[in-house]
């Protein structure tokens, strides 16, 4: 059993899983604005209260997988990208504070302010994941010793903010889907139009990213001759991104967010596969990376973290499963509502 193979392909699973449940929260975040007044932007606010911090979770689990199964990749990766990451957790703070904090008071000053922070940390949040992915994939230098010798600041470039501008556009289209389903009426409207315009720019934007990682990732598409069943995915995702304007048309809401969220489990898939067995990949110096098999624990230790995912796994998809069928369907406010 290739224990390593396991826990990457796991990785995946987790980072996909917070990808698609927690981009729509911080799509609602960025989309938060177009609420006209208190009423409105109190409907979309409470569409993901019963459900964001759930839905953070599996980041925390990432990371915890993470640390235990490959320490070092862990270890170098948020010592050498520890601002981008302090810039995260403060974004997700603050984004959590402005939930709880927004009706404390009956001001409509006081409520403006949490409203701004709202749609503020969500953005920031989006867009500094989607430069990490970027900067992954072009590469960070290492040394022989697989420790990170730069900056955050000398990572940033055209590529890795192409990939956040990408998945800024991606979860503002994902969290406008949701909201399609979670409202009604005149906000409903004019969500759809604003659910049609993140369409239209994520597909832009998603034609220009793709051109520019084959010129300018080109091993990116290394692995397909490895791995030839993987192009199904590509396949599959393009099947996906064509039927979220189809399923808005027909106004099957449920469908176009479906295909939403395989068109960004498509997506992580497509970046393992890039990765893959690199954790880390070192630039210039490809045999400085840190590798599933170089970065990882011991075997003993991922076979008891093996059983652990297998008995705990199931309760977390079951109980996920289950707050999302409770709290199905256009959003009701009441005396307990944020």
């Amino acid at each position: 059993m290739d224990w390593q193979l396991l826990w990457f392909v796991l990785l995946g699973v987790l980072l996909a899983g917070y990808a698609a449940l927690d981009g729509f929260d911080l799509g609602v975040g960025m989309l938060h604005p177009i609420g006209r007044n208190d009423q409105e932007r109190r409907l979309m606010l409470n569409s993901i209260g019963p459900l964001w911090d759930g839905n953070e979770v599996w980041l925390v689990t990432f990371g915890g997988a993470m640390f235990a199964a490959f320490p070092e990749a862990y270890a170098t990766v948020f010592s050498g990208y520890y601002e981008a990451f302090m810039l995260v957790l403060g974004a997700l703070i603050f984004r959590a504070v402005s939930i709880e904090f927004r009706s404390k008071l009956n001001s409509a000053h006081w409520r403006s302010i949490w409203d701004w922070v709202f749609c503020i940390s969500s953005f920031t949040a989006s867009l500094t994941f989607g430069i990490a992915v970027g900067s992954a994939m072009v590469g960070i230098p290492l040394d022989q010793r697989g420790v990170f010798r730069s900056s955050v600041f000398a990572q940033l470039g055209f590529y890795p903010i192409l990939t956040g501008v990408l998945t800024v556009t991606m979860f503002a289209m994902h969290g406008g889907i949701y909201l399609c389903m979670k409202t009604e009426g005149d906000l409903l409207a004019r969500i759809k139009k604003w659910t049609w315009r993140c369409f239209a720019a994520f597909l832009t934007v998603y034609l220009i990213a793709t051109a520019v990682t084959l010129v300018m990732v080109p091993r990116a598409t290394q692995n397909f001759e490895s791995f030839p069943w993987a192009g199904i995915v590509v396949v599959l995702s393009v099947l996906a991104i064509a039927n979220i304007p189809r399923c808005l048309r027909m106004n099957y809401l449920p469908g176009a967010f479906i295909s939403s969220s395989c068109t960004i489990a498509a997506l992580v898939f497509l970046f393992g596969v890039a990765l893959f067995p690199n954790l880390v990949t070192s630039s210039p110096h490809p045999e400085h990376s840190l590798t599933i098999y170089n970065a990882s624990s011991s075997q003993l230790t991922l076979k008891i973290m093996s059983v652990i995912a297998l008995i705990g796994m199931p309760f977390v998809v079951s109980y996920t499963a289950i707050v999302y069928w409770t709290f199905r369907g256009p959003v009701k406010l009441d005396k307990h509502s944020y």
